[in-house]
């Protein structure tokens, strides 16, 4: 097997341990790594939880220093440089003796940048780039968008009938998909660092939004997860501080409008176990770019979208949205039922065209994952 084709297998086998880490490393980033001896693995490393180690510590601490010198370690992202709640992994690989790195991509974060790389290049180790990169960067878009200075990377989920309905006309939506479409669900939540929902919705259904963990199979024998950050659009402070939200675990966020949180309904939600804090209004609602900046400040990489047809129009509406999962399930819910979303469209020439990822069957529903070509 060629050098490259070798490269190009261990890099594979990285992005596949990287995966693991999904649930459990924001606001850092997923990272995985091999250490190779000639044409044999000796090590396999991969974050797992923030504050933990790193993957390239984790592989290390498998190996003896006998074993690991002269070794190839193979990272999807450039090692760090800098101290935070760990040590650098740059410092680490030197220290190890190794006598390659191949690195997918460079670290966005401007702490590191090319310093990792740098700092490895002088300790007269032979470093390589590039190698599967556009497969490194899938693992981490919302963390490469955040540290470019930009917004989280934001997922949509929907449920609908077949004739495109999400609840019923009284309200009653449990359960319009059905348990394989729900577990899937699952994944897309714990992969999430927080879940945003509307007022309408905490009203309505009373949801906890949290990651049940038993509900979905894992690849990894021991996943390391977390709850996500649940955040609901509340310009008013309707929300029941007797909410599931508050029983379940993790943190609950309520934004609301600029001026609304000195009132004895913010008091009572704060005393529930809520955080409060305030974006300006845009129009009937809360300004949904100064949320996503909010959330991006808290180092929330990505975030998922669960609410009703009015938050869920808003985002499309805004071109927030990066990538849209629609659950169909195989029932009727007639023509009195709520629709997918609230964007009124008079004429066919103000219709808006998504762009299909993928369609799959679910159980008995059926997935479209797709992207606003907005």
């Amino acid at each position: 097997m060629s050098a490259s084709a070798f490269d190009s297998q261990m890099m594979a086998r990285a992005i596949q341990l990287a995966r693991r880490g999904r649930y459990g490393t924001s606001p850092n980033p997923c990272v995985g790594c091999v250490i190779s001896q000639g044409d044999s693995i000796i090590a396999e490393g991969w974050h797992q939880r923030a504050g933990q180690p790193h993957a390239e510590v984790n592989a290390l601490a498998t190996l003896s220093a006998t074993a690991v010198a002269g070794a190839t370690a193979y990272v999807t992202l450039e090692p760090c440089s800098h101290y935070g709640r760990t040590g650098p992994c740059a410092d680490a690989l030197v220290a190890a003796g190794v006598a390659r790195v191949v690195v997918a991509m460079v670290d966005p974060n401007p702490l590191v940048a090319g310093q990792g790389l740098a700092k490895l290049t002088a300790a007269g180790i032979d470093v390589e780039t590039g190698v599967l990169m556009q497969q490194a960067l899938t693992l981490n878009p919302g963390y490469i968008r955040r540290m470019q200075g930009g917004l989280p990377w934001v997922r949509m989920k929907s449920a609908m009938s077949l004739d495109g309905r999400t609840a019923m006309a009284s309200g009653e939506s449990y359960w319009i998909t059905g348990p394989e479409a729900r577990a899937d669900v699952q994944r897309l939540r714990a992969e999430s660092c927080g879940i945003i929902t509307g007022v309408d919705t905490v009203l309505a259904d009373d949801p906890a939004l949290t990651v049940r963990p038993a509900s979905f199979q894992d690849d990894s024998a021991d996943p390391v997860w977390r709850q996500p950050l649940r955040v609901v659009l509340d310009s008013q402070l309707r929300t029941p501080p007797q909410a599931k939200l508050f029983k379940e675990g993790g943190a609950v966020l309520v934004i609301t409008a600029e001026g609304g949180a000195s009132t004895d309904k913010a008091q009572a939600l704060l005393e529930a176990g809520a955080e409060l804090a305030t974006v300006a209004m845009d129009g009937q609602g809360l300004d949904l770019t100064a949320v996503l900046t909010l959330l991006s400040e808290r180092g929330c990489n990505e975030l998922m979208v669960e609410a009703g047809a009015t938050v869920s129009g808003a985002f499309l509406q805004a071109k927030l949205v990066d990538e849209w999962f629609v659950y169909m399930a195989p029932t009727l819910m007639g023509s009195a039922g709520r629709p997918l979303m609230g964007w009124p469209m008079q004429a066919m020439a103000e219709r808006q065209d998504v762009q299909i990822v993928d369609i799959r069957a679910v159980g008995q529903d059926w997935r479209i994952h797709c992207r606003p070509a907005i």
